[in-house]
């Protein structure tokens, strides 16, 4: 029944359970890795993925080296990045609310990330970001983000350049790019190789009702994953 009728994968939205489990079923078996679902709480914190990992695990992202375990991130208008070394040997997921994304001075879930990436090894020297591929998923456009001071200012306050990813409005708020804003943060630690969502309306969660869900257009609604794993 809607707004459930659509393979929604949260478990915290007001939906049956039985019924969220039966999806998360759907998608194991159509991606053939298992998913782990996070609590995510619009920080920073990664967990690295293991067999024993939890559902319910809190963190806004996940990395692994396990094959056949799929680094998930569950969305409604935030910003899901999906990263990879060129090798393929480590694979993780972020939830990049601006919450997440900002951080504290300059410190970021996707920051974050990349460190996790360097801690194993695999990105040691001053070209190591240049091996990283990231994908962004549909997020909520910028013609629909809008957002206070406080948001803009945890931005700008960073990074002078993120200004011209906020438009003001004319009722004193601003309208921010959020998969620019992601972008930004990932050419600033160096990851070259960025794909997936230009900003463009076709990947703007608030502006397609038939192929996202969005929380900001519907309040009660569904939760999307964007998933990565290895074989």
């Amino acid at each position: 029944m809607a707004p459930f009728d659509a393979l929604n994968l949260g478990d915290h939205v007001g939906d049956a359970l039985l019924d969220v489990d039966a999806n998360r079923a759907i998608l194991q078996q159509a991606i053939g890795a298992q998913p782990i679902f996070l609590s995510q709480v619009h920080g920073v914190h990664v967990e690295w993925l293991a067999d024993t990992t939890p559902n319910g695990t809190q963190a806004d992202a996940c990395i692994t080296d396990r094959s056949h375990l799929a680094c998930t991130i569950m969305v409604a208008d935030c910003l899901p990045v999906l990263l990879t070394n060129e090798q393929g040997s480590r694979v993780a997921a972020v939830h990049a609310g601006w919450r997440s994304l900002a951080g504290t001075d300059g410190q970021g879930v996707l920051e974050n990330v990349l460190e996790c990436f360097k801690a194993q090894g695999h990105v040691g020297d001053a070209q190591a970001a240049t091996k990283i591929i990231a994908w962004l998923g549909p997020c909520i456009g910028s013609q629909a983000f809008e957002v206070g001071n406080d948001v803009h200012d945890a931005f700008v306050s960073q990074a002078v350049a993120a200004q011209a990813l906020f438009l003001p409005t004319t009722r004193g708020k601003w309208l921010a790019n959020l998969q620019g804003l992601a972008r930004l943060r990932l050419a600033a630690a160096g990851v070259t190789q960025i794909y997936g969502n230009d900003g463009s309306s076709a990947w703007c969660t608030v502006s397609q009702p038939s192929r996202f869900f969005s929380y900001r257009r519907d309040r009660v609604t569904g939760r999307m994953a964007a998933c990565i794993w290895r074989d």
